[in-house]
């Protein structure tokens, strides 16, 4: 049916344009999956190499919980002590695995549905710097750094889940900084967390954190809203025993997991793309048997996220077209099996907000998302080549993610989109759109619009100071920080939680009153 055609003056524009956005133009959880880096031949490929590698070649170093259940379900070790995967054991795993569930955040208007090719923007590194707002330098990392990402990351619309970005340097005792960067991210933001954990015996005082948080274990199990990160493999084709013991304490606690391949081509992967993607995927998938043995229901995530080294230096490089189709290749292959999927994307060699940077972590972010990951990590704030963060990052990464997830969504050609009846009017009349009842109504819920790109004339820009835009995002993450204090964790519970728990955050870091 044709909307009523209504001419505006200019003063009705800039009302209209003011409106609340009932129909925002992107959104949480947007399908994707339609660019398919490997053919449905490469594809097949590289599933039957990983069945073989697990079935013939297996995993060392397993662990004895590993080896029982393992062994129980049909597989076997070896002289030399490798773990292997028998074919059917493995696509038990695959087939029966949980899809379709929901990473919650301590607020349901957080919650995360990762289903099919629904993509949603993350934060995420272990980086041991920052690029201090002030000085423009690197400086080691600290828990206030932590809670400061978390808390800028709670304000950005289009960076949907907080994953652990920097190492609290400041705290040196394992156990302390566990516990710590557990409370630091969820009082700093009610999005979705994802930590990882040190060492096994810390899991515990984690999940009676978050239990305590949650108003009980079984509230918690009901809506767990912190993921914890495992990297359970040593490439190539190696168990990391602690990780697998504490993938398993995860699990009994009722954590949802992410189970993490990253080798590195060249290095601890073989040199090719494809090389380095079938490793992965072979990790991945035995680490995914062992969590669907601990639990069958566990929500594991099959993150397999190969990295790229310049084979000239031996030096990791994220920022290289090499790395950004290898981790498009992963998440197809997430797609291609409907598992739950994450990807690391972003990780950028630049040192600051400049040119490189925006070039090449658009690169990688679009065809990951593009591909289909569910969950795209390090895809804000993240720099130099995961060795630095920047919170000014997160601020203009909002928009480039925003322009990201608009493209995901699409052209979406249908005859209420295409609009005929529209372009028909308009040519038997003025000639031009700008007065259109249809111009105005879809001017908000189909364009995204930037918060600190900058699309003024060069006169105006000139005269308001000629900021580039890493000047403006440091401006709006300063203002962030100075008055922005989240408050889902009640002053009450803060307060009862640091009496049980060892908390490092003073109140005062908080915006609390003493």
């Amino acid at each position: 049916m044709s909307e009523t055609k209504q001419r505006r003056g200019r003063k009705s524009r800039i009302q209209q344009a003011k409106a609340p956005e009932d129909n925002p133009p992107v959104w949480p959880g947007l399908e994707s999956g339609r660019f398919k880096p490997l053919s449905p031949s490469e594809a097949t490929l590289i599933e039957e190499t990983a069945f073989q590698l697990l079935e013939t070649l297996g995993l060392s170093q397993a662990t004895p919980s590993m080896i029982e259940q393992v062994v129980a379900a049909g597989g076997q070790t070896t002289d030399d002590d490798r773990l292997l995967f028998p074919r059917d054991l493995v696509e038990w795993a695959i087939e029966d695995a949980q899809r379709g569930f929901t990473l919650c955040g301590q607020v349901p208007e957080n919650d995360l549905r990762i289903e099919g090719a629904r993509v949603h923007m993350s934060t995420g590194g272990a980086a041991p710097g920052v690029f201090d707002l002030d000085t423009h330098e690197y400086r080691d990392s600290t828990l206030q750094d932590l809670y400061d990402a978390a808390r800028i990351v709670d304000r950005m619309e289009n960076i949907h889940h907080f994953s652990r970005p920097v190492v609290a340097r400041d705290i040196d005792d394992n156990a302390a900084m566990d516990l710590n960067t557990a409370f630091a991210c969820l009082s700093g933001t009610s999005k979705h967390v994802s930590i990882s954990i040190t060492e096994p015996r810390n899991v515990p005082e984690i999940a009676k954190l978050c239990y305590q948080i949650a108003g009980g274990e079984a509230e918690f199990r009901a809506r767990p809203f912190l993921t914890v990160m495992v990297c359970h493999v040593v490439p190539p084709m190696r168990f990391a025993e602690e990780a697998c013991d504490v993938l398993e304490a995860a699990i009994t606690a009722g954590f949802p997991v992410q189970l993490i391949s990253a080798g590195q081509a060249g290095a601890t992967s073989p040199a090719t793309i494809a090389g380095s993607l079938v490793q992965a995927v072979a990790e991945t998938l035995a680490g995914l048997v062992f969590a669907r043995l601990v639990d069958p229901n566990v929500k594991a995530i099959f993150a397999p996220k190969p990295l790229v080294a310049d084979l000239r230096t031996g030096s990791m490089c994220g920022g290289g077209g090499e790395q950004a189709i290898l981790m498009a290749g992963a998440a197809q292959m997430g797609r291609h099996w409907d598992l739950p999927t994450s990807s690391i994307a972003g990780i950028t060699d630049a040192k600051r907000l400049d040119a490189q940077y925006g070039a090449e972590k658009s690169l990688a972010v679009t065809m990951a998302a593009h591909a289909g990951s569910n969950i795209v990590t390090q895809a804000a704030g993240m720099m130099s080549s995961l060795l630095g963060v920047s919170h000014a990052a997160y601020v203009s990464d909002n928009d480039l993610l925003g322009n990201i997830l608009r493209t995901i969504r699409g052209v979406e050609a249908t005859p209420e989109n295409i609009a005929a009846d529209v372009i028909a009017s308009v040519c038997k009349g003025e000639g031009h759109y700008l007065g259109e009842q249809h111009t105005f109504n879809r001017m908000k819920s189909d364009y995204f619009y930037p918060e600190v790109g900058d699309r003024r004339s060069p006169r105006e820009w000139q005269e308001d100071g000629a900021l580039r835009v890493g000047d403006v995002a440091r401006q709006k993450a300063r203002e962030i920080l100075d008055h922005y204090y989240p408050a889902h964790l009640s002053d009450d519970l803060d307060r009862k939680l640091r009496a049980r728990f060892d908390i490092r955050l003073t109140r005062a870091q908080m915006g609390r009153l003493s």
